[in-house]
């Protein structure tokens, strides 16, 4: 019998940056590492020692020069949160993110773009008010939403996509 059989082999999307990393399920206890991004994989697993858990997923910094690679060419659904730091509404629904970065790793990207800093995109997608979320899929906007969103409605959307 051959040792990589695909029942003797683990399949693992990145939290981090989405991309799928095979390795032998004999060395799923040895802290695997993603091969695009050097993240460490299944993060939380009890079994692994300290040292080797992951810190949790969560939203990843887009730029006007990182979007493509980030968004576009993402092998998973992206929430796209278009914010400013001075925005409130902005500052109430990052917890709400951050959690679900955390929740929906490795099945969904969260990015968020600073529209003070990146207005070329701001502008590309016509975001007018603050803030703006986009669901992207394949490189395409499925949908978008303005404003500060309780958890569940954000969590109903992302079915959306998935």
């Amino acid at each position: 019998m051959l040792p990589n059989t695909d029942a003797d082999r683990v399949e693992v999307a990145c939290a981090a940056c989405g991309a799928i990393n095979r390795f032998p399920r004999t060395r799923a206890t040895e802290g695997p590492r993603c091969g695009r991004c050097k993240q460490p994989l299944l993060a939380g697993a009890a079994h692994r020692p300290a040292a080797a858990r992951a810190t949790p997923p969560t939203p990843i910094e887009v730029t006007d020069d990182s979007w493509a690679a980030e968004v576009e060419r993402s092998p998973v659904p992206v929430l796209v949160d278009f914010w400013a730091p001075w925005c409130g509404p902005c500052r109430a629904v990052a917890p709400v993110l951050d959690a679900l970065a955390r929740d929906y790793g490795g099945r969904v990207k969260i990015a968020k773009v600073n529209v003070d800093e990146n207005p070329r995109l701001a502008s590309r997608y016509g975001v007018q008010a603050i803030p703006t979320m986009l669901l992207v899929r394949d490189g395409r906007v499925l949908d978008q939403q303005r404003g500060a969103l309780p958890r569940p409605h954000l969590e109903r959307w992302l079915q959306r996509a998935l």
